[in-house]
C-alpha cells in the first residue's frame, strides 16, 4: 500500500520540527525571555493520537506559552482553502476531543489554561494577570494591557482604539492602490457606541475572568446590568441546564465544562452576531 501524504503536504505548509526546534533555539540565544507557540487543531486527517504526538514534541521546546487555535475552514472567505477538501476534516465530536486533549495534556505538564485557547505557565505574566483578575482580550488574543492603542500593518490587519476599529484592505491592488496615492489602506471601519462598549465589557468579563459580578460590572460601567442584560440572562437557562454556567442573584459564573465552549455563552451578549442563516464565518467547535 502506497504510504498516506504527511500533515504538511496535505495543508500546503511544510514546517519540519528541526525548522521550529532552530528557530526556538535562535530566539533564546538573542535573548528573548517569553517565547509563544501556535499550533493548530482540527487539520485535514488530524486525530487525538497524532495531535498528542505533536503536542509532545513541542512540549520539548519548553515555550512560555501556547496559542493552540481551531481550524475555521471558511473556502468562501479564504479562497487558498480550497485546496482542503472538507471530507477529510476532523467532525466536531473529534475536535471536541482534541481541545480536551490539549487542556488535559498541557496542564498535566504544568501549564495553566487562561482560556479558549491559551495557555501559560505559572509564572508567566498572563497567569498572574487571571489570578488578579486584570487580563483582557482583543484581536490577538489574550493580554495584559487593556485600553491600549493597536495599530496593526499589513493586508487585511485591524486596528483598535478605545472607541473604533478599522481594517486595512484585505487584497494587494487595492493595499498597494492606496498607498500609492498616499492614503491609508483602510478599508472599513466602526465607531463604537455605548451600548457596543457595555457589551465588550460583559464579553470581556465572561472571557477573561470567567463570570460576571454584576454589582461590581454595575457600578464601573454605570448602569444596573441585571436590568441591562434582562432578555440575554433569561436566554441563559439551556445553557446552564447543559451545565456550561451558573447563575445567582449576584454573578453569573462559567462552569468547568463552561470552559469548553465560553464562545458560546459570550454570544448570547452580542448584538452585532448574525442569525443562524446569515452566518458565514466558522463554527464554534
Amino acid at each position: 500500500m502506497k504510504p498516506s501524504k504527511p500533515l504538511e503536504d496535505r495543508i500546503h505548509r511544510i514546517q519540519p520540527l528541526e525548522i521550529t526546534r532552530q528557530a526556538v533555539e535562535w530566539i533564546r540565544e538573542t535573548g528573548f525571555t517569553s517565547l509563544n507557540v501556535d499550533l493548530i487543531y482540527g487539520l485535514p486527517h488530524q486525530t487525538p493520537a497524532t495531535f498528542a504526538r505533536t503536542l509532545d514534541e513541542i512540549l520539548e521546546l519548553k515555550p512560555d506559552r501556547f496559542a493552540v487555535f481551531s481550524y475555521a475552514h471558511v473556502p468562501w472567505m479564504k479562497p487558498a482553502q480550497k485546496i482542503v477538501e472538507a471530507r477529510v476534516l476532523p467532525t466536531p465530536e473529534v475536535k471536541f476531543q482534541l481541545l480536551k486533549l490539549t487542556i488535559e495534556k498541557l496542564g498535566d505538564a504544568g501549564y495553566v489554561y487562561i482560556g479558549m485557547d491559551h495557555f501559560a505557565r505559572p509564572d508567566d505574566e498572563l497567569a498572574v494577570a487571571q489570578r488578579a483578575g486584570t487580563l483582557q482580550r482583543n484581536f490577538q488574543g489574550y493580554s495584559t494591557r487593556g485600553g491600549a492603542d493597536i495599530y496593526a500593518f499589513g493586508m487585511s490587519s485591524i486596528s483598535q482604539t478605545p472607541n473604533t476599529y478599522w481594517q486595512n484592505h484585505k487584497d494587494l491592488p487595492a493595499y498597494y492602490a492606496a498607498l500609492d496615492a498616499g492614503r491609508m489602506p483602510w478599508a472599513r471601519g466602526y465607531e463604537l457606541t455605548e451600548d457596543d462598549r457595555i457589551r465588550r465589557e460583559v464579553i470581556m468579563q465572561i472571557m477573561c475572568n470567567l463570570g460576571v459580578d454584576y454589582a461590581a460590572v454595575s457600578a464601573r460601567l454605570g448602569v444596573n446590568l441585571r436590568e441591562y442584560f434582562a432578555r440575554e440572562l433569561d436566554s441563559l437557562d439551556d445553557l446552564e441546564a447543559d451545565g456550561l454556567l451558573e447563575r445567582t442573584a449576584s454573578r453569573l459564573r462559567v462552569t468547568e465544562l463552561g470552559r469548553l465552549l465560553v464562545r458560546v455563552i459570550a454570544m448570547r451578549f452580542d448584538a452585532h452576531l448574525p442569525q443562524p442563516t446569515e452566518r458565514r464565518h466558522a463554527m464554534t467547535i
